[in-house]
C-alpha cells in the first residue's frame, strides 16, 4: 500500500491559520507554531468580545435615556417603569435615539411615563 504523505492537506491546514495570522508583528505572522497559538487567542478574544460588545451598547443607550430623562426632571428607573405601566413595548436601542434625533417625542414619551406612574 502506497505512503500517504498528507503534504497538500498539511500546507493547506497551515496556510489558512498563516493567513489568519497577517497584520501579526514578528514571528506570530511567519512561524506556523507561533502563529497557531495568536490566532487561537484572537479567536477567544472575538468571541468574547461580540459579547461584550452587546453589553457596551446596552449599556450606552441607558447612560443615553438617564440623561435625556433627567431634562425632565425623572430619574431612569422611574422613566422605564413608568413606560412598561403604560404597556409601551418600544426597546432601548430605540427610546435612545428618540432621545437624540428626536426631542419632541421623547417628550411625549417622558409625559406619558409621568401619567401612567402618578395615577398607579
Amino acid at each position: 500500500m502506497p505512503r500517504a504523505k498528507r503534504g497538500t492537506k498539511a500546507r493547506a491546514r497551515r496556510n489558512k491559520i498563516l493567513k489568519a495570522a497577517r497584520g501579526m508583528v514578528g514571528s506570530r505572522h511567519a512561524v506556523f507554531k507561533v502563529a497557531q497559538q495568536s490566532v487561537f487567542r484572537a479567536m477567544q478574544h472575538a468571541f468574547a468580545g461580540r459579547k461584550q460588545k452587546k453589553r457596551d451598547y446596552r449599556s450606552l443607550w441607558i447612560t443615553r435615556i438617564n440623561a435625556a430623562c433627567r431634562g425632565y426632571d425623572m430619574s431612569y428607573s422611574r422613566f422605564m417603569h413608568g413606560l412598561k405601566l403604560a404597556n409601551i413595548g418600544l426597546n432601548r436601542k430605540l427610546i435612545a435615539d428618540m432621545a437624540i434625533n428626536d426631542a419632541p417625542g421623547f417628550g411625549k414619551l417622558v409625559e406619558k411615563a409621568k401619567a401612567t406612574a402618578v395615577t398607579q
